[in-house]
């Protein structure tokens, strides 16, 4: 049975009229209240991940569970339909297991904290936040081992537990579960973070509804969630098609030496629903790379990538969830059946959103996106440093941006929006690394008449001997380019030894053992190009060759010839351009580099031979 909220006091609460000034007013009050939740947990937490990444997502959400301001949608609709207890004021809720929240979560590194607010006895709204931590426990330091063929080999299982009960922190509980982590202070200060952001947001909600009433407050969440519906109702029938139509992209691989796997999608539109079918999407992987994709996250990437795209300002918020019909197979790489190994979900998870792009093109090319919010690769560094102490990185890297109808890609930039990177100087500190170089990687985006963006190329040196783990994909798979954009490079990654021996390895490995002066050249995948290289003004392509984004070779590829002096050749231009338009093949929305059977057929090391990226400082 569903969770259950006790209440001292039983008076209900009624929908009144609230005029447009106040709702505005008690909006931008409740947006500043998200605003101020990353505030206090970014300044209080310890790890790198959530300090100074960002990998956390706060929300605000009315009595019934719908997140009215947020970065991401909300996840107490699963919890409370699989918590099977009592709730009180000054209770607060940790869990990370996916199998025990519906999926509420997605895999155990993040750890969620739910905070219901009371006011005069009655439960008023719900705060949450969930941040990754540096550890779970598990096979490996970081808790995401790649050969885990169970959930039980990712680490520590919290079931949604109370952390605190009526206020009072449960000491056992909370020691019971640092102690099977390896990072147990910093995910001490980083769950004291979580949970002082939450109660600051509970806080502000009190406060807003002592000023403004009860009624009003409440009323006015259900306003803004409404103000979401019938914004996303225009959007909806606007872009998605009565007619169903396909579309289907790939995990590279799964670390243990199957795949690719394929993500299959149909969508059309019922009145004014759209409708999801992942019908076709493979069976579940052996290892970790399965995505338990709760229904409702799923919603809120939708609602994210089309709010995004077609008008940033509206307020995303879960109230548009009714006109979005989600349907995935059970027993699927998007819904494995318990106790699939969960922990490298990223690589789908970034491939839903290339997947959504692909569909939404088909149905409204001007607005399509090339392919690019490919995955979110993680890379691991941990061992003892030269005083015996014992360190742990976990860092996010950043791909290219695709190409898109409005412009170029950004270079080097994160799957989310939120995130930032962690700056060199913070690395360079606390870990036994140098960052010897930190780039983009010229011609990695795809040449289009906008480009994709380049990728990153980042050198680390170990200053110790350590092991280090990769998490990343688009290594077979190209990030495909539309409209006439060529594709996006390839990921890569090169070890350097100090010994000057080079070795390639896999996108996905762990427990890689490293000395002292191997360097290690970490370069992500650069996003697909829109439209027709040769379109791109000649000006254009030498600005980015000045800015060392794009080679003097690599101009080429947009038609663009530059002469000795560095200027723009027109008439070697005028004609090489012509030369490229008549081997073009036009009308092809979509550019992959070839079928997924070619891409197979292709050795590793032909993909790493594409790479521009020598080891040089």
């Amino acid at each position: 049975m569903p969770a259950k909220i006790i209440e001292t006091n039983s008076a209900p609460f009624q929908s009144i009229d609230v005029d447009t000034v106040t709702v505005d007013i008690i909006e931008n009050a409740l947006r500043n209240v998200r605003e101020e939740m990353d505030a206090v947990l970014f300044r209080t937490a310890m790890s790198p991940g959530i300090r100074e990444q960002g990998d956390c997502f706060p929300m605000v959400a009315n009595r019934d569970g719908k997140m009215v301001v947020g970065q991401f949608g909300s996840f107490i609709h699963g919890f409370m339909e699989a918590y099977d207890g009592e709730i009180e004021e000054g209770d607060i809720i940790l869990t990370n297991d996916p199998y025990m929240c519906n999926a509420a979560v997605s895999h155990l590194p993040d750890w969620i904290i739910l905070v219901p607010i009371f006011k005069d006895g009655r439960h008023l709204a719900w705060a949450a936040m969930f941040g990754h931590m540096s550890d779970n426990g598990g096979m490996v330091p970081g808790s995401i081992p790649i050969s885990a063929e169970t959930i039980y080999q990712e680490g520590i299982r919290i079931p949604p537990t109370k952390l605190y009960k009526k206020g009072v922190l449960q000491s056992d509980v909370l020691e019971l579960i640092l102690h099977n982590v390896r990072t147990s202070e910093w995910n001490r200060f980083d769950l004291n973070a979580l949970v002082a952001a939450c109660r600051t947001a509970s806080k502000r909600c009190v406060e807003i509804a002592e000023r403004f009433g009860d009624d009003t407050f409440c009323t006015t969440m259900q306003m803004m969630l409404d103000r979401n519906l019938e914004a996303m109702r225009s959007i909806i029938n606007m872009i998605v098609p009565e007619k169903p139509q396909y579309f289907e992209d790939f995990i590279c691989d799964d670390g243990v030496g199957k795949g690719p796997y394929k993500i299959a999608c149909t969508w059309w539109r019922e009145g004014d629903v759209a409708v999801f079918d992942f019908e076709g999407t493979d069976p579940q992987a052996k290892s970790s790379v399965n995505f338990y994709l709760n229904e409702d996250m799923f919603k809120m990437f939708f609602g994210s990538f089309t709010i995004n795209l077609f008008d940033p300002h509206i307020l995303f918020n879960d109230g548009f969830y009714e006109l979005v019909d989600v349907r995935i197979p059970e027993g699927s790489l998007l819904k494995p059946k318990f106790p699939a190994a969960l922990s490298g979900r990223t690589h789908a998870l970034g491939r839903i959103f290339d997947v959504m792009g692909g569909l939404l093109g088909q149905a409204s090319p001007d607005a399509l996106n090339a392919a690019g919010f490919s995955d979110s690769p993680h890379l691991f560094f941990s061992g003892y440093d030269k005083q015996g102490k014992w360190f742990q990185l976990f860092q996010i890297g950043f791909g290219g941006i695709p190409g898109r109808p409005v412009g170029d890609g950004p270079d080097g930039h994160s799957l989310w929006p939120g995130f930032t990177n962690v700056p060199n100087e913070f690395i360079e500190a606390y870990f036994p690394l140098r960052i010897m170089k930190y780039e983009p990687i010229p011609d990695s985006g795809g040449a289009g008449l906008h480009r994709g963006g380049n990728g990153l190329t980042v050198a680390y040196e170990f200053l110790v001997d350590g092991q280090i783990g990769i998490h990343d994909d688009r290594w077979l798979t190209y990030p495909w380019g539309v409209q006439g954009g060529d594709p996006g490079m390839r990921s890569t990654k090169l070890l350097v030894r100090a010994s000057g021996e080079e070795e390639w390895l896999p996108a996905k490995c762990d427990e890689v053992d490293v000395k002292e002066g191997d360097v290690l050249y970490f370069n992500t995948w650069g996003g697909g190009g829109w439209g027709d290289p040769t379109a791109r003004d000649p000006a254009a392509v030498k600005v980015d060759v000045d800015r060392g984004l794009v080679s003097v070779e690599g101009a080429k590829r947009y038609g663009v010839v530059l002469g000795d002096d560095g200027n723009v050749d027109t008439d070697a231009t005028d004609a090489l351009r012509s030369e490229l338009r008549l081997q073009r093949t036009a009308g092809e929305l979509f550019n992959y580099g070839g079928t997924i059977d070619e891409l197979k057929a292709r050795s590793l090391e032909e993909t790493h031979l594409e790479a521009p990226v020598t080891p040089t400082f």
